[in-house]
C-alpha cells in the first residue's frame, strides 16, 4: 500500500506516472467497482473527462454524464447505482465531493510547493524565517518579523516590521500586511489583500475640517483564516480588529477598525462591516450585504445577500432585506411589495367608487 503523502505527490508532480484506480482507492479509502488496474494520470471535469483522467460525481444534476464521459476512474459516493452499463472503473467513498477534493488540495499544495529565497529582495537583518520557506522576489520583510516554518510569500509582497507569520500560511503576490499585525499558522491570503491598514478614523474640528484619529492598534488573523482576493482588513484605533479561527472570507471584503469576527464564520464577495461590529460564530453572511458600525451580531446567523443590517441580530436568525429583518417575515411582505402598484390602483378605484355613491 502507497502512503498517502508520496503516492500524491509523486501522482500530481510527474505527468508520465500513472496511478490504477486500486491505488486511488487506497488514498481515499474507497471500493473499486470495476477493473483495479485501469490506470490515469490526470484530473478532469465529468462532462469534459478524456481517457487516463479521474474525475467525480456528487451532484445528482451531473449524474447524465456519468453515462458520457470518457474519463477513466469516476469518484462516486457510496450508494451511487449505475442505471446502465458503464465502460469506466468507480470508485465508491463515503463522500464523493469531499474525496475529490482531497485530491484538489494535494495537487495544489504540490504545484505551489516552493522554497528558498529569490533576490532581489530586502530582509532586515533582524527578521527571522523558520525552515523550508518560500521568499519571492521583490518582496520586502521589514524589522523584526518572525516567520514560521513552511511559509509562502510570493512575489511583490510588503510584510512590515515586527509582523508575525505563523507556519504553513501562504502569502499570494503583491500582498500588503501592515507593521504590528499578527497572522496565525494555515492561514491563506490570496492576491491584493491589505492587512492592517488605518481604519476610517477622522474627527471633524470647530471649522468642520475633518482631522485623522490616528490608528495605533493592529490587525490579528488567528489560525485556518482565508482571505480572497483584494479582501481588506483595517487596524483598530486602539487594541486589535480580530479574524478568528477557521473564518473564511471571500473577494472585496472590507473589514473595518476594531472588528471581530467569530469562529468559521463565512462571509461572501463585496460585503462590508463597518468599525466596532461584533459577529459571533458559525455565521453565513451572502454578498454585497452593508452592516452597521456598533452593533453585536450573535451565533449561527445567516444574512440573506444584499442585505442592509441596522441594528443587533439575535443567534440563530437568518434575516433579509433593507433594513433587515426576519428572513420568514421579509418573505411573507415581499408578496405584498410585488403586488403594491395593483392593490392601490384597487384602492383608488373604491375610493372613487364609494365618493360617487356618496
Amino acid at each position: 500500500m502507497l502512503s498517502k503523502g508520496y503516492s500524491l505527490i509523486f501522482f500530481f508532480t510527474f505527468a508520465s506516472m500513472k496511478f490504477t484506480a486500486t491505488q486511488i482507492s487506497e488514498l481515499l479509502n474507497g471500493k473499486v467497482v470495476g477493473d483495479p488496474s485501469v490506470k490515469v494520470d490526470t484530473l478532469s471535469k465529468i462532462e469534459e473527462g478524456s481517457t487516463g483522467s479521474i474525475t467525480f460525481l456528487s451532484n445528482p444534476k451531473y449524474t447524465s454524464h456519468i453515462y458520457t464521459t470518457n474519463a477513466s476512474i469516476v469518484v462516486v459516493n457510496n450508494d451511487f447505482e449505475p442505471q446502465s452499463k458503464l465502460d469506466l472503473t468507480l470508485v465508491k467513498v463515503e463522500n464523493a465531493y469531499s474525496a475529490f477534493t482531497t485530491l484538489l488540495d494535494y495537487y495544489n499544495s504540490t504545484k505551489n510547493n516552493k522554497s528558498g529565497i529569490e533576490s532581489p529582495l530586502f530582509i532586515s537583518d533582524s527578521a527571522s524565517y523558520g525552515k523550508d520557506v518560500y521568499i519571492g522576489a521583490f518582496s520586502h520583510i521589514g524589522e523584526n518579523v518572525v516567520i514560521g516554518d513552511n511559509v509562502k510569500i510570493y512575489p511583490n509582497t510588503f510584510i512590515g516590521d515586527n509582523v508575525t507569520i505563523g507556519p504553513n500560511t501562504t502569502i499570494c503576490s503583491g500582498v500588503k500586511v501592515y507593521f504590528d499585525c499578527v497572522i496565525g499558522a494555515n492561514c491563506y491570503i490570496n492576491s491584493g489583500v491589505v492587512i492592517g491598514a488605518d481604519g476610517f478614523g477622522f474627527s471633524p474640528d470647530k471649522d468642520g475640517i475633518y482631522k485623522k484619529i490616528p490608528q495605533i492598534g493592529n490587525v490579528i488573523l488567528e489560525d485556518f483564516v482565508d482571505l480572497g482576493a483584494a479582501t481588506t482588513v483595517d487596524r483598530a484605533t486602539l487594541g486589535s480588529t480580530v479574524i478568528k479561527k477557521g473564518v473564511k472570507l471571500d473577494n472585496q471584503v472590507q473589514v473595518a477598525h476594531n472588528v471581530t469576527i467569530g469562529e468559521n464564520t463565512v462571509i461572501a464577495a463585496q460585503s462590508g462591516i463597518a468599525g466596532s461590529t461584533k459577529i459571533g460564530a458559525n455565521c453565513q453572511i451572502g454578498g454585497q450585504v452593508g452592516i452597521a458600525g456598533h452593533i453585536v451580531i450573535g451565533n449561527n446567523v445567516r444574512i440573506v445577500g444584499q442585505s442592509g443590517v441596522t441594528k443587533s441580530i439575535k443567534s440563530n436568525q437568518t434575516i433579509n432585506g433593507t433594513p433587515a429583518f426576519n428572513n420568514s417575515d421579509y418573505n411573507k411582505s415581499y408578496v405584498h411589495f410585488k403586488n403594491l402598484p395593483k392593490i392601490i390602483k384597487e384602492f383608488n378605484s373604491l375610493e372613487n367608487t364609494t365618493k360617487h355613491d356618496l
